[in-house]
């Protein structure tokens, strides 16, 4: 592919929320609380641009293993933010998606993102969720179902995927200076752009994210050719 390529799909890990408090004195609450700010403006941004999809890993599906007062808060500033940006996304023409083993979480919540997915299904771009999501899990899941109709081939567990409906990762970018991809999207990135950054990510802004996309652009896609 040649350069100066826009970017359709881009995957973020939201790295450094725990850091970016730390840093401040505050308590961990408040930089998860901070990231959520960060998403929204992020989203905002969106609209009008010509990225098609960006997906979120918002919570693993090992994540379970923090403290449970974290977990908790984690899963209160999501039953927030869906109340205070469902009218908002809808207005403005996102598809909320949500890929992960969702329907695991408190009832009240899936509930909430069922009723949020219904409202936002007729949108022009996508904002995809990771929620109670790990990517060796989503793949041996995929393989099953592939197996149980026959033939395991690189389509059929395609399309077992959670993302099955939506484009290949152009652009993993990962925040706070980390350079792991940590069980995300593992089988989608098969031939995505990576950047690490070293922004925390509630001090990511569109800026950034467009910064990203300017180097993205100036780079040579060979898909394993010449």
């Amino acid at each position: 592919m040649a350069q100066g390529t826009t970017a359709r799909h881009v995957a973020i890990i939201m790295d450094g929320n725990g850091r970016w408090a730390k840093r401040r004195g505050l308590p961990r609450a408040m930089g998860h609380k901070r990231g959520v700010e960060a998403v929204r403006t992020l989203v905002r941004s969106l609209k009008g641009g010509a990225i098609e999809c960006v997906t979120l890993y918002a919570f693993s599906s090992e994540n379970w293993k923090r403290p449970r007062d974290e977990v908790s808060d984690l899963m209160n500033l999501m039953r927030g933010f869906i109340r205070s940006d469902l009218e908002e996304f809808a207005a403005n023409g996102v598809r909320l998606r949500i890929v992960g083993d969702w329907r695991a979480l408190d009832p009240d919540i899936v509930e909430m993102l069922e009723d949020a997915l219904e409202r936002t299904a007729n949108g022009t771009h996508t904002v995809a969720v990771a929620l109670n999501y790990g990517s060796q899990q989503e793949i041996a899941r995929a393989a099953r179902a592939a197996a149980e109709q026959g033939e395991i081939t690189v389509e059929t567990i395609e399309r077992h995927l959670f993302t099955a409906d939506l484009p290949p990762v152009d652009l993993l970018i990962r925040t706070s200076g980390e350079v792991r991809l940590s069980n995300f999207l593992l089988w989608q990135m098969a031939y995505a752009e990576m950047m690490f950054v070293d922004t925390l990510w509630p001090d990511f802004t569109p800026q950034h994210l467009q910064d990203a996309l300017d180097e993205f652009a100036k780079r040579e896609r060979r898909y394993g050719g010449r």
